[in-house]
């Protein structure tokens, strides 16, 4: 083997090696449900792979007997190996078989948990709408982009979409789940370690698919009671004179034609909630930091970050611009 050859076998083996970590590493499963489906990945990977090897084995030991000439006997010998092939063929097509159905079974387990968290993902182009849904409506939080879940509490997501097909997809907790118009779906999960999982939209939904990401922030049960009730605050009023600049910048311009902020009189729901924008790590679906510099090229020009995205260009006086950013990172 050359050594290029050998530098392309060490780089495909190092990207496998490095599949399994991270936070959409599906081969290193957080929870229950992504634990079945890994199972049966891992099982798949090893089996077929032992079967590869065999067959390249067969294949080569048949080359190696033809050079020698072919036999009535030789004929006969490779006609019952090539029954005995399909038989296992077919006897390892059902165990697969069997065991996905199994898996798949394994899948709607946490259904029958009692008090589950429930909690609504809406899809939008090219964003998540995350709702915790309450009998009191100033009690309901609604936020965007971020999913926190508390460990070890069997999670019931709601999932819809208002415009096309998004599937989400959160690799360390859970497979894909189709989002289709008009058709509400039920599917539930569990965190069994904190962490910070990323999940992605795995059905393609148009220009700006590749950038519709969301965080799994899984929390213990205290951290997330905490943040729950921090959430169902309105914003408080800005105590600077920066900050009250910014709030006038943000209430007597176009963005509370798409986005709301409780406590104000900004009340739209076409995007995102801002009421604790500040609290936020990503900006426009995960596609970037949550960072001064990243709020405010955002703010100017999304369309150069995120080419198609429904936020229109907002040309703001560097000194309001300044204002409306300091507004925005302290709505937490």
């Amino acid at each position: 083997m050359t050594g290029g050859r050998l530098a392309k076998v060490g780089g495909l083996a190092v990207a496998a090696l490095v599949g399994c970590e991270g936070s959409q590493a599906a081969l290193n499963p957080a929870g229950p449900q992504a634990g079945r489906i890994a199972g049966l990945s891992w099982f798949m990977i090893v089996s077929l792979s032992v079967i590869y090897i065999i067959i390249l084995a067969v294949l080569f030991a048949g080359l190696i007997g033809r050079r020698h000439g072919a036999s009535d006997e030789s004929e006969a010998r490779l006609v019952r190996w090539v029954i005995i092939g399909v038989a296992i063929t077919t006897g390892y097509l059902v165990v697969l078989m069997v065991l996905d159905v199994s898996v798949g079974r394994g899948l709607s387990s946490l259904s029958e948990d009692e008090d589950p968290l429930i909690v609504d993902v809406i899809g939008h182009q090219w964003w998540w709408e995350i709702v915790y849904p309450a009998r009191e409506p100033n009690r309901t939080v609604t936020t965007a982009n971020e999913l926190h879940i508390p460990v070890g509490r069997t999670v019931r997501i709601r999932t819809s979409s208002v415009d096309v097909i998004h599937s989400l997809w959160i690799p360390r907790l859970h497979g894909k789940r189709d989002l289709v118009p008009d058709h509400p779906s039920v599917f539930h999960l569990r965190a069994d370690e904190p962490g910070i999982f990323r999940g992605e939209c795995a059905e393609f939904c148009g220009l700006q698919h590749a950038h519709m990401s969301l965080l799994v922030i899984a929390q213990p049960e205290a951290e997330f009671r905490a943040w729950q009730a921090a959430q169902m605050r309105p914003a408080e009023e800005p105590a600077d004179i920066i900050r009250r600049l910014g709030m006038q910048t943000f209430l007597n311009g176009t963005c509370p034609m798409c986005h709301a902020v409780a406590g104000t009189s900004a009340a739209a729901r076409a995007g995102p909630d801002l009421t604790h924008f500040g609290s936020r790590r990503t900006i426009g679906a995960a596609t970037l930091d949550n960072s001064r510099g990243n709020l405010g090229g955002w703010i100017l020009d999304p369309h150069h970050i995120k080419p198609g995205v429904n936020m229109p260009a907002n040309p703001i006086p560097a000194d309001r611009l300044d204002a409306l950013i300091s507004y925005l990172e302290g709505l937490k």
